[in-house]
């Protein structure tokens, strides 16, 4: 099993920043794709970025420019930059990963808790 503890989330005033943290634990053997959610009450989770085991990453059109997504493989640590932040931002911001237990077992999706972001006009 993995765990994820986020952290990082916060209020902060529009055209702030806030740096996300997703620190994974546990009987760890092969983390690959890290990803970051965020899902409004009422609303369908929506991805905005993922970052590969070699550091490949993606963006949603929603954040490009504005967010950074990194990974400290060493510390199985996942981090989201988000600069420029606006009213819309707000709301709860979710990390996943994919987990391996062996080379040949399939990738399992774990999430963490969620952190809140709240982004003042």
């Amino acid at each position: 099993q993995v765990q994820l503890v986020e952290s990082g989330g916060g209020l902060v005033q529009a055209g702030g920043s806030l740096r996300l943290s997703c620190a994974a634990s546990g009987r760890i053997f092969d983390i690959t794709t890290m990803a970051w959610y965020r899902q409004a009450p009422g609303k369908q989770r929506e991805w905005l970025a993922h970052i590969t085991t070699g550091g490949t990453t993606n963006y949603a059109d929603s954040v490009k420019g504005r967010f950074t997504i990194s990974r400290d493989n060493a510390k199985n640590t996942l981090y989201l930059q988000m600069n420029n932040l606006k009213p819309e931002d707000t709301t709860v911001y979710y990390c996943n990963v994919k987990h391996r237990s062996y080379w040949n077992r399939p990738e399992s999706d774990y999430w963490g808790q969620g952190t809140q972001v709240t982004v003042s006009s």
